[in-house]
């Protein structure tokens, strides 16, 4: 059964910086693409970030190039965003989750978890 725990996320000053973490569970972790995603209130879930199996590969959204670093663990099955120069536009709820191709990158599975709510004040 797949499992997605994610923390770290909170409120934050414009400028300021968050790290989240996923804990993965119920599949092998270390084969899969693992990515980030995130939903703000009114919008679509989108794919900010995510890194290939064994971490050699990483891409990032436009709107998060540059600020934004995603990093695994595979002993820990955990995905980690390092978030810096946050912006109130990257408020919204973050999702990890696999990522897999079908012609674009997408959601690897439709479990997802609870996400962790980042809010950025101005």
């Amino acid at each position: 059964q797949v499992q997605l725990v994610e923390s770290g996320g909170g409120l934050v000053q414009a400028g300021g910086s968050l790290r989240l973490s996923c804990a993965a569970s119920g599949f092998r972790f270390r084969s899969y693409r693992m990515g980030w995603f995130r939903q703000a209130p009114g919008k679509e879930r989108e794919l900010v970030a995510h890194i290939s199996p064994g971490g050699a590969m990483t891409y990032y959204g436009d709107s998060v190039k540059g600020r934004f670093a995603v990093s695994r663990e595979d002993a820990k099955s955990t995905v980690h965003l390092q978030m810096n120069s946050l912006k109130p536009e990257d408020t919204a709820v973050y999702y990890c989750n696999s990522v897999r191709w079908d012609g674009a990158y997408s959601p690897g599975s439709d479990y997802w978890g609870q996400g962790t709510q980042v809010t950025v004040s101005s």
